[in-house]
């Protein structure tokens, strides 16, 4: 990392629990790329658990157990405080809404300025959570965020800015092509295994596509709540078989080039940073047509969008891409084109640097 006498200035990363999702690579890959646009960070987690312990390491994670919860919470951002009063940062990122309420916090015992990333859509409770005027700016990571947080939860436009999250563009060494002939096609997706991901429906489409095409693998990557309700279903449609789930990883990259094909049935969607992983590594995508998806995927172009909640289209599309390899590889190849040029880390860090540097200009 870098020494702090080096850097123009220092930002307090601040995150919850480290998951395998989204927005947990999104802290990791802005914290580790703050240093080519000289500024220090340092990164505060509640819980670190699922880093492997050279990235803790290397990341210089500072955990606080608890210190989110109803019960201890108090105690331990306490002890969070008085070790931050020593050496402040200039400023505070707040890394989701999750933590917002113990940013806001930090920052008025600080007395330092933050910003705040929103990755998703928020209920209208959370309205109340973005201050104006103690919050520098607001960072929505699609056009669909944005404009939700302006028109239904009432934050000034002028707080509020886009910068896309962005993902590693290296492809893996060896990685096939999608759907290359002499092997058993894959059809995977991968996310927390919540409600909101509408993953049943991937679950039905499988089913569909089974009763046509028998020689088809799944996958389900991710660990969450809905992974017994999803089992139990993938024995109902017995298709059990035909579909591997893997719950017990610490990304989902491994996940992501084991599949031919991709899916994102989400019900609803902030913008979709593994779906971008997968765009990266040249994976035709098929997802649904919600949230900030559609600021990234054209149909028939960059990728295949379905309606939510609608297992029979998404087989539709499956099948369609299984039939015409060719085209598949297409639509990963122009996917691909689009994430390198267009959400890059790179792009993403210099932007989000842009945004402190503002914060901290006098009368900001």
């Amino acid at each position: 990392m870098m020494a702090d006498s080096e850097a123009e200035f220092d930002v307090l990363l601040l995150t919850g629990r480290f998951e395998v999702r989204g927005s947990s690579a999104y802290s990791i890959r802005l914290a580790s790329g703050l240093e080519q646009e000289r500024v220090a960070a340092r990164l505060v987690a509640s819980d670190a658990g699922c880093l492997c312990p050279i990235e803790r390491q290397k990341l210089a994670v500072r955990e606080f157990s608890h210190v989110t919860t109803p019960l201890w919470g108090c105690v331990m951002r306490q002890f969070l405080w008085r070790e931050l009063r020593q050496n402040p940062p200039a400023l505070i990122h707040i890394q989701s809404h999750k933590v917002l309420s113990l940013g806001r916090w930090l920052a008025q015992k600080l007395q330092r300025p933050y910003v705040v990333t929103i990755h998703e859509h928020l209920s209208p409770c959370e309205r109340g959570r973005i201050d104006p005027a103690t919050c520098r700016q607001v960072i929505a990571v699609s056009e669909s965020v944005r404009n939700d947080l302006i028109n239904r939860l009432k934050v000034p436009a002028n707080l509020v800015t886009v910068i896309t999250s962005g993902v590693e563009t290296q492809m893996p060494h060896g990685l096939p092509m999608p759907l290359e002939p002499g092997h058993i096609p894959v059809i995977g997706t991968a996310s927390p295994l919540e409600i909101v991901k509408g993953l049943p429906y991937f679950l039905g489409a499988a089913r569909q596509v089974l009763e046509v095409r028998n020689h088809v693998e799944f996958l389900v990557a991710g660990a969450g709540p809905e992974e017994a309700n999803l089992r139990r279903m993938s024995r109902d449609l017995g298709i059990t078989g035909q579909i591997t789930f893997i719950p017990n990883i610490r990304s989902f990259r491994d996940a992501l080039a084991a599949t031919d094909i991709f899916c994102l049935p989400s019900l609803q969607q902030g913008l979709g940073t593994t779906m971008l992983e997968a765009m990266a590594f040249g994976r035709p995508v098929i997802a649904s047509g919600v949230g900030g998806v559609a600021s990234v995927i054209r149909d028939g172009q960059t990728g295949l969008v379905v309606p939510p909640r609608n297992s029979a289209e998404l087989a539709r599309r499956m099948i369609e891409l299984l039939d015409n390899p060719t085209r598949a590889r297409a639509l990963g190849n122009q996917a691909r084109r689009l994430v390198v040029e267009d959400y890059n880390v790179s792009t993403m860090v210099r932007k989000t640097a842009a945004i402190y540097r503002v914060a901290l200009k006098p009368g900001a």
